[in-house]
């Protein structure tokens, strides 16, 4: 059973940094693959980024690469995404997912949190 809970949203100025939590309070979180993905005002839910089920390997949608950074406590079962240099276009609500393998495609994420909004002022 996977069940994931976001927290660290958060309203932010231009260029300033947030980091966000997802735990996961099942127990198969260090056999999943974790995900963030973001779903903005009017707009379809795209991929963030992605990590493999031991951390070592990770994927980013182009325009977060280089600012965004995830990775992933699997004794504690929490992964994290930190954010930096954000810009009013990353505002949007935040959302954990877990999936079993394939950590560098967004697709077949099968688990999901609630969400955590981010708000980025200029």
């Amino acid at each position: 059973q996977v069940h994931l809970v976001e927290s660290g949203g958060g309203s932010v100025q231009a260029g300033g940094s947030l980091r966000l939590s997802c735990v996961d309070s099942g127990r198969t979180f260090g056999s999943n693959v974790m995900g963030w993905f973001r779903q903005a005002p009017g707009k379809e839910r795209e991929f963030v980024a992605g990590i493999s089920w031991g951390g070592s390997n990770t994927h980013y949608a182009d325009s977060v690469k280089g600012r965004f950074t995830i990775s992933r406590d699997n004794a504690e079962n929490t992964v994290y995404l930190q954010m930096k240099s954000l810009k009013p276009e990353d505002t949007a609500v935040y959302y954990c997912a877990a999936k079993f393998y394939g950590y560098d495609d967004h697709r077949g994420y099968a688990y999901w949190g609630q969400g955590t909004q981010v708000t980025v002022s200029v």
